[in-house]
């Protein structure tokens, strides 16, 4: 049974009772509510809004007993925290009352977080959208269901209402969607198409990187194949499908593998060795190269409400694609 109350204004608390069976009380909750994401009730839990028999609980795989109560409390978003809108220039591919697809250009970071308060796509989306966008994703991420590195460009998803908001995680969640992307990286990968597994955490040396992991962390997949070499065989362009979508997985496979991508500042992408090997059009190119070159080029999914599939594509950004016509001429 649910009922829904607001204990105080602005605050809204929901009353559950547990079924005949043990769960695990992020999914119980998951059950119970399908509006509020995974995530969403995650962020709840581990900050001491969930109560189970009178008791916090802020361990998402606490086991709820058949029959106990459980109250879970939504707090006001607070209107400090919230991104001002701030109109910019926005490459949009598509749109609809449920949704919007954005071509995100390099160096813009998704969301405000430490450091990057304004200036940010949720800060742009706020001013084009208005109040539509979902609150799922916390008072800093009204809309955002996925997020690509402030360097990395390409298309972007955003949900503008919670059920849209929620439709698109579940495929997020079960690997449905069809994301690709574009990476130059050094080397020429062998075999030339394959794929790259091992879980993905932060690494025990420097909590600043991401690292493939023996033990812990969580489980990613990347499947790739080169499209083209360049630069007289040292660069390689490659096509890269993600089965799962970890922070900065791409990036962190390859390396692993001695491919990194051109550029990459944290992940060894500079190869100053390696670049004494380059022609001259493609070393002097690199020269003034200073992010990652890659991009997400492909994303499909389907629509959240009609289930119409949706298939868009951008070409990488003007310098990316000048980096890529200086590693052709030798």
């Amino acid at each position: 049974m649910l009922k829904s109350i607001m204990p105080n204004e602005g605050e809204t608390q929901y009353s559950l009772s547990a079924g005949d069976e043990r769960a695990r009380l992020d999914k119980f909750l998951a059950l119970a509510l399908p509006d509020l994401s995974r995530n969403r009730l995650k962020g709840l839990i581990e900050s001491g809004q969930v109560r189970v028999g009178g008791e916090t609980i802020t361990e998402p795989a606490y086991r709820v007993k058949p029959g106990a109560e459980v109250v879970l409390t939504v707090p006001e978003a607070s209107e400090d925290a919230a991104p001002a809108a701030q109109a910019m220039a926005l490459d949009v591919r598509y749109e609809d009352d449920d949704l919007i697809v954005i071509n995100k250009a390099a160096g813009l970071v998704v969301h405000p977080a430490a450091g990057n308060f304004e200036g940010t796509l949720v800060n742009g989306l706020v001013a084009h959208c208005g109040k539509s966008l979902s609150g799922i994703g916390g008072v800093r991420r009204p809309g955002i269901v996925h997020r690509l590195d402030k360097d990395t460009s390409g298309l972007l998803v955003a949900a503008k209402n919670d059920a849209a908001h929620t439709g698109l995680s579940k495929q997020f969640e079960a690997h449905s969607l069809d994301r690709a992307y574009l990476a130059l990286v050094w080397g020429s990968p062998l075999p030339p198409q394959g794929e790259i597994e091992g879980n993905i955490g932060r690494s025990p040396r420097n909590r600043k990187k991401m690292a493939i992991l023996k033990r812990g962390g969580r489980a990613a997949r990347t499947h790739y194949r080169v499209i083209e070499h360049l630069a007289d065989g040292c660069w390689s362009l490659v096509e890269c499908r993600l089965e799962t979508g970890r922070t900065h997985q791409i990036r962190v496979h390859l390396s692993s593998r001695g491919y990194t991508v051109v550029g990459d500042p944290v992940y060894g992408g500079t190869r100053r060795g390696s670049a004494k090997a380059l022609p001259q059009k493609a070393a002097k190119a690199v020269e003034n190269w200073h992010r990652q070159a890659l991009h997400a080029y492909r994303l499909g999914f389907k629509h959240p409400r009609s289930g119409a599939p949706i298939e868009l594509e951008s070409e990488p950004p003007e310098d990316m694609l000048a980096l890529l016509a200086a590693g052709r001429e030798y």
